[in-house]
């Protein structure tokens, strides 16, 4: 933003308003936030109406899993009542629009496998699985960071090698094997040097009740999953850094005499971490409800099983509102990553 000053001769001479730059700034910033989350509606929408046909498209329904799920004789009558009692012989629209409008009266339905309401069914399992996520996430980005930063600045010695033998066992190990093989090691560890096998608890404990409990269930899960997303970071984060380290600028710096750690902390890993970001939040966002087998493992009651269990049952309306929590949950995250785009890399302006 140009303005104009009177210089010494008496003439004019263009400055730099920045206090006006700063200002159109923040107001290209906030409308850039308002933006987004307008959009997310129409997002939203379209996944209620895409997972709302696709369960209505599939073949069965939960009447039939109660009554004919065993094989035995079921009554059609008894069918249609069923059929009937839950609302799901009303027609199509009408359905859709009292699965819409739930969400303007704060009603998400209830349940029809269980009769309980599916915020309650939710509320129990959030939890776990949103500390489960947090703890995993975390885990990934403090191994992760470090390790590929030490590998792209290290390249092609023997730290190299290592971080990449590393990172590459867990892509290969599935998170759930790993949980397995963890299981293992306690019960043996346990037995050999206490002479009592131990596991982990099965039931969940909030951390503000007993933290220790707490973390001695998640501590494990949160490992094994941690270890294959820190893989998946440290590579990204390696690849990204040694791109950055062959920038001109970096070159630059070298030649004036900066430390090699300031070049290295101030100027090339905050520009690296743009597509580690990315992974990392799309990573936390998987993580509250894919983590199925992971659960079954540790015999975690999270969002991953309750969603296999209403798609196994024809759970229309706990499916509905699980698709799109964790629809949302997506939404929200990539929202927040744009926006430290900007904090990341400053030539970065939504303009």
């Amino acid at each position: 933003v140009l303005k104009t000053e009177r210089d010494g001769g008496g003439g004019f001479r263009p400055r730099l308003d920045s206090a006006n730059l700063w200002t159109r700034g923040d107001q290209t910033m906030h409308k850039y936030i308002v933006n987004r989350i307008f959009l997310m509606i129409p997002t939203l929408f379209g996944a209620a109406v895409l997972v709302f046909l696709v369960l209505r498209l599939s073949p069965g329904d939960v009447c039939e899993m109660r009554m004919a799920g065993t094989g035995l004789f079921a009554d059609p009558e008894a069918i249609a009542v069923c059929q009937a009692n839950l609302g799901l012989d009303d027609p199509k629209y009408v359905q859709f629009g009292r699965f819409i409008a739930g969400y303007f009266t704060g009603d998400l339905g209830i349940s029809m496998w269980t009769a309980q309401p599916i915020s309650h069914e939710i509320g129990i399992r959030f939890q776990l699985s949103l500390q489960l996520a947090l703890m995993a996430t975390f885990m990934s980005v403090i191994i992760a960071i470090p390790l590929g930063t030490i590998s792209a600045v290290k390249q092609n010695t023997w730290i190299d090698y290592a971080v990449r033998t590393f990172s590459i066992a867990g892509i290969a190990m599935p998170s759930f094997w790993l949980g397995i093989l963890i299981i293992l090691g306690l019960l043996i560890t346990t037995q050999a040097w206490f002479g009592t096998p131990w596991m982990p608890p099965i039931y969940y404990v909030s951390p503000f009740e007993d933290l220790g409990a707490n973390l001695s269930q998640l501590i494990w899960p949160a490992m094994a999953t941690g270890y294959r997303y820190a893989a998946v970071s440290t590579r990204m984060t390696r690849s990204a850094l040694l791109e950055v380290l062959r920038e001109d600028y970096v070159r630059t710096a070298r030649a004036k005499g900066l430390l090699e750690k300031v070049i290295i902390r101030r100027h090339a890993l905050k520009n690296a971490m743009l597509p580690v970001v990315t992974v990392v939040g799309i990573e936390f966002a998987f993580l509250m409800g894919g983590l199925v087998v992971t659960e079954q493992v540790f015999n975690l009651n999270g969002l991953g099983k309750l969603f296999v269990e209403s798609v196994l049952n024809h759970d229309y309306n706990l499916t509905q509102q699980l698709v799109m929590l964790v629809a949302l949950i997506f939404i929200i995250t990539n929202f927040f990553v744009d926006l430290l785009y900007a904090w990341l890399d400053p030539r970065i302006r939504y303009a």
